[in-house]
């Protein structure tokens, strides 16, 4: 039996990428532990499916291309900047998607239908973009001011066309991903 580590997600813009990049040299300017997404993998997660058959791929991929079938391609705006679980416990920091109704209504959509298929309904949904992982307390509060100072910080606006089903090997430098099957709105 064959297994692919995969997700569902939507990649940012390549446009938007120096923005955020800029926002993560502040971060390297302190003297902490973060672990970086690197800018080429920064995405939106829809669905984080972990180990799965391969000869369950083709019956998963149905799924998405029903759903996303009733969607046309829609407009975002990548703003704000945060963390996971809080500023004062962080863990994960993030850029955040605002207005996401329509983000929530097809991972909603999706999730309904993956649920069906025998995944777990995800307990809490977050439409935002990791950046980087706090991998100790050094200095945490210098991390929670520049958290603070983009807490509004307006990114940029991307057009939604396509979301894809990936692929992530992980590896000691860090995950690779690749595209299995890009599905487009």
């Amino acid at each position: 039996m064959s297994q692919v580590r995969a997700f569902l997600a939507i990649d940012l813009d390549d446009d938007l990428k120096p923005k955020i990049n800029r926002i993560i040299k502040e971060f390297k300017g302190i003297d902490t532990r973060i672990k970086y997404v690197e800018l080429a993998n920064l995405h939106l997660t829809l669905k984080f499916f972990g180990d799965i058959d391969t000869n369950g791929l083709a019956l998963l991929e149905e799924k998405i291309a029903q759903v996303v079938s009733d969607f046309e391609p829609f407009d975002i705006r990548i703003k704000g900047c945060g963390a996971f679980p809080n500023k004062n416990h962080i863990k994960v920091i993030w850029v955040g998607i605002d207005e996401d109704s329509i983000i929530r209504d097809l991972h909603d959509k999706l999730d309904k239908e993956f649920t069906k298929l025998g995944f777990d309904k995800d307990k809490k949904f977050s439409t935002h973009l990791t950046i980087g992982r706090m991998k100790s307390a050094k200095n945490k509060d210098k991390v929670r001011s520049v958290i603070e100072e983009y807490d509004d910080v307006d990114i940029g606006e991307m057009k939604v066309e396509k979301i894809s089903l990936k692929k992530s090997t992980l590896t000691p430098s860090g995950p690779i991903y690749e595209d299995l099957t890009v599905f487009e709105l």
